[in-house]
């Protein structure tokens, strides 16, 4: 398949798919370690930055209800209308993550989980530098990248009627990129899905 805008693919795909991988992904119990330990080394009441929220489901809505300020990010209007129905307390904004402008120091959390991996490899290096920079010192990321190295389509993705674009960086460059753009990692781990999977990283703003 040839892809003039993979970005264009990526999100005419989860605007057909919105509804469906929130089934086909268990988006109600999915997350809730994860989110438990981001709550506890995060400060009460602090903000937090969704990036690729997706329909806001279990990620902004488990911390805004637990009394963060949450901005979610996300390239799909389906997505970003589904998110401000579902977690009204959360400000939702639709961009290309690459595209989008915080100032300085704004979040104590950057959680970005499967959003880097529907993004140009060249364009994710300058976007965890932006992270970096929007996170407060001490600021925590999460995220889940590619684990092997790989640049692919799917036709009819989760039977949605639209293809998926993915570009993922192999574990080794994620954690290279992080170091990187000024980020310490500090927890990395393998994220089994079928006969592959994903790295989570959990890295901190010095």
């Amino acid at each position: 398949m040839d892809i003039a805008d993979p970005k264009d693919v990526v999100r005419r795909g989860y605007d057909a798919v919105s509804l469906r991988y929130d089934e086909v992904y268990g988006a109600e119990t999915k997350y809730q370690s994860l989110l438990g330990d981001l709550c506890r080394r995060i400060p009460a009441g602090g903000t937090v930055l969704d990036l690729g929220c997706g329909s806001g489901v279990p990620v902004a809505r488990t911390l805004a209800g637990a009394g963060y300020q949450v901005t979610g990010v996300d390239i799909s209007e389906v997505q970003i209308r589904r998110a401000r129905e579902r977690v009204a307390q959360a400000e939702f904004i639709r961009v290309d993550a690459t595209a989008a402008t915080f100032g300085a120091a704004s979040f104590d959390a950057v959680v970005s989980l499967f959003t880097l991996i529907h993004i140009p490899l060249a364009e994710q290096p300058p976007l965890l530098g932006k992270i970096a920079r929007w996170l407060r010192p001490g600021g925590w990321f999460v995220a889940a990248t590619g684990h092997g190295e790989w640049t692919g389509t799917e036709e009819n993705w989760l039977g949605g009627g639209a293809p998926m674009w993915w570009s993922h960086a192999d574990a080794a460059t994620n954690r290279e990129w992080i170091n990187e753009a000024g980020l310490t990692v500090e927890g990395e781990e393998f994220v089994p899905e079928g006969d592959g999977g994903h790295a989570l990283f959990w890295a901190r703003r010095p």
